[in-house]
């Protein structure tokens, strides 16, 4: 063996060397990482697990038939969250009837007519802040615009205020699915010759309709929960009532009410309110799962 090739095995061993330590560094830092990203989740799953118990537990003890065939009581009487339940039914169904078609033909504009537009930069930039707005100032906007302007509180402007909610979270949903889907797909139906709306409804939308149904579900889950914006809108009722130009009651804002009193029985019906609206959303998002889940 002469000089060189000592010197190059030599070398070689360095190089090694370097690797291993190298590697074992890596190996050290996957490992502290790997350790504190299981440390957040058991953190957060620890007060999840402890979040839904308390609902549960406190929920069900609640729970009666007449928590769901009565009108909410008066202190210390009997009663339950019919009128509520109906209330908050009404008004989210009507909010999600209103906004999702405008959310998911804003959302097609957006991602098929102006991608790089001025236009559809502006809409993405409003779109973005109300996302970001607290629903408060929406329930705000709506009390001045609305229940300022014609000095009555009414469950059409809580469906408003609701709907404001819904509009941008499908709007960002329904953008972001179409644009995951292929240009092979859309360039393959411009090839057979389907004009650009076929394309749209039977290829793309098609495609992209159980990210669209998942984001129509996340906007219904959050204004399932939203009391704010009623408070300042449809405010409450302590009776039943269909008449949207009247107040309405609704769940978050009878919870917040009944939650917030010193009677044990508005607070045993609250923890009750809150166990349907977990169901309620849990319920929805499984159902919607399970219809897409061998349709994509």
């Amino acid at each position: 063996m002469n000089a060189g090739t000592g010197a190059h095995l030599i070398e070689a061993a360095q190089r090694q060397a370097e690797r291993e330590r190298m590697y074992a560094g890596r190996k050290r830092v996957n490992k502290i990482a790997l350790t504190l990203s299981l440390g957040a989740m058991a953190f957060g799953v620890f007060w999840l697990i402890w979040i839904l118990w308390e609902t549960v537990t406190l929920g069900v003890a609640g729970l009666t038939w007449a928590t769901l065939s009565q009108m909410t009581p008066a202190p210390n009487e009997a009663g339950g969250l019919a009128n509520a339940l109906w209330g908050s039914f009404v008004m989210v169904a009507l909010a999600t009837f209103v906004g999702t078609p405008v959310g998911i033909m804003a959302g097609i504009y957006l991602a098929e007519y102006d991608v790089k537009g001025w236009l559809g930069s502006l809409t993405r930039f409003v779109n973005d802040i109300l996302l970001s707005a607290p629903s408060i100032v929406i329930g705000l906007f709506v009390y001045a615009v609305i229940v300022a302007r014609y000095k009555s509180f009414s469950g059409w402007a809580g469906v408003i205020a609701l709907a404001l909610i819904v509009i941008p979270v499908v709007i960002r949903t329904t953008e972001n699915m179409l644009m995951l889907v292929p240009s092979g797909l859309r360039e393959a139906a411009y090839a057979l010759g389907a004009p650009k709306w076929k394309v749209i409804m039977s290829i793309t939308l098609r495609a992209a309709r159980a990210g669209v149904v998942t984001g129509i579900l996340l906007a219904v889950a959050r204004i399932s929960g939203e009391t704010a914006p009623l408070l300042f809108t449809a405010l409450s009722n302590q009776f039943w009532t269909s008449d949207l130009s009247q107040p309405m009651a609704s769940l978050p804002v009878t919870i917040f009410k009944f939650a917030m009193s010193p009677y044990e029985n508005w607070q045993q019906l609250a923890w009750a309110g809150v166990f349907l609206i977990t169901v309620a959303v849990l319920g929805l998002n499984i159902v919607a799962r399970v219809l897409t889940r061998n349709r994509i």
